[in-house]
């Protein structure tokens, strides 16, 4: 299956979830938050087209990662290939966070016509921080997310007993000052 992506994979992210990541950069959002710091991504069309399996293969050969990290663009808008993608990660013993600009209530909407294709992804997903970039609440103290109306959410938890649970040891605190 084909993803669009904005830039070739990452493998060694420190600022994208905890521990050494790969990140999944993908193409088109639709949210256009002010101030977004991945406005190149946001083009719909943008980026190039590359095989789930390409990445599949370099997850397989990974060796120090702890997980994997989608983002973009908006990774909500091609549920399919990143599902596929994620769960591969889950059986190498991957965890996997997303990024998104909707809410979890926005994601779980069954109104949505995208909301079976969302929900396979979900299930695939440890840690999920929703919410658009809101500048007016930028904070760059903030351990993984830009804005605090932004929450980062377990979602298997949340999925299971149906109520938001948050991640609280990236919620609240914080970052680590390096010396």
């Amino acid at each position: 299956m084909k993803l669009r992506v904005a830039a070739p994979t990452i493998f060694d992210s420190i600022v994208d979830g905890p521990g050494l990541r790969v990140v999944i950069w993908s193409q088109g959002c639709i949210h256009d938050c002010i101030g977004c710091h991945n406005s190149q991504t946001h083009n719909i069309k943008g980026g190039y087209e590359i095989d789930t399996g390409d990445i599949i293969y370099e997850i397989k050969n990974l060796n120090l990662q702890r997980g994997i990290t989608l983002s973009g663009g908006e990774p909500f808008l091609q549920p399919e290939p990143l599902a596929i993608i994620a769960k591969e990660a889950k059986v190498n013993n991957l965890d996997v966070w997303a990024y998104t600009g909707f809410t979890f209530e926005e994601l779980l909407d069954k109104s949505n016509n995208m909301y079976r294709e969302r929900r396979k992804l979900l299930k695939e997903i440890d840690v999920l921080v929703d919410g658009k970039f809101e500048i007016d609440k930028k904070d760059i103290s903030l351990r993984f997310r830009g804005s605090y109306n932004q929450r980062i959410i377990d979602v298997q938890e949340s999925l299971k007993l149906n109520d938001i649970i948050l991640k609280n040891e990236y919620m609240f605190g914080e970052m680590p000052v390096v010396k």
